[in-house]
């Protein structure tokens, strides 16, 4: 008997309530347990927000850059509808046919076409001639002594640019003004009176 009074006792012992300090140490153990639980929540849900909206702009960007390329493309029929009507205007002996303007015509509506879808499709024209030039829209291709233009200032368009929304397409190929170097002039005039 003495054994299963001794394990009584015991027994008791381990059921005596904590003490005060204990008690207060567990609930702080609790408390931080609880708090960085919730950190880890928190910090969960937001990966999975950031996540969300990194794969929202991924795929639209895979959006526009398949549609970037395709209009990119485009551009070279329009540039090509130009060239068409540029080289049959310039043909001498179509000149003389006179269903030339009916062709022409057709080649209009096609390029008006063309240019009303790019336009829908938010792909507009960048107006370069008279503007002063600007490296992000512009690709110099020559530069042209001009007294009458302000230097720096495009004074000639070789091919269009365009921009699809805030991104560049294309841009622009001009020819630029400079103003007229006075030592070549110098070197001209020296030339011409020998």
């Amino acid at each position: 008997m003495m054994m299963s009074e001794d394990k009584k006792k015991k027994d008791e012992i381990d059921k005596k309530p904590e003490t005060l300090s204990e008690k207060k140490a567990n609930e702080i153990n609790f408390e931080e347990k609880l708090k960085e639980t919730e950190d880890k929540l928190l910090r969960s849900l937001a990966e999975i927000e950031n996540q969300r909206r990194r794969f929202e702009k991924e795929i639209k960007d895979a959006f526009e850059f398949g549609f970037f390329n395709f209009a990119k493309e485009s551009l070279s029929i329009l540039d090509n509808l130009q060239r068409a009507k540029d080289a049959i205007k310039s043909d001498s002996q179509l000149k003389e046919n006179k269903d030339l303007d009916k062709f022409i015509d057709n080649i209009n509506i096609l390029e008006k076409d063309l240019v009303s879808i790019f336009e829908k499709n938010n792909i507009k024209k960048i107006e370069a001639k008279g503007k002063k030039f600007d490296p992000n829209i512009h690709q110099a291709m020559t530069e042209i002594e001009d007294e009458k233009s302000e230097a720096g200032s495009v004074v000639q368009e070789i091919q269009q640019g365009y921009m699809l929304g805030e991104r560049l397409l294309r841009p622009a190929l001009v020819g630029v003004a400079k103003k007229k170097n006075v030592k070549n002039e110098e070197k001209e005039e020296k030339k011409s009176s020998k």
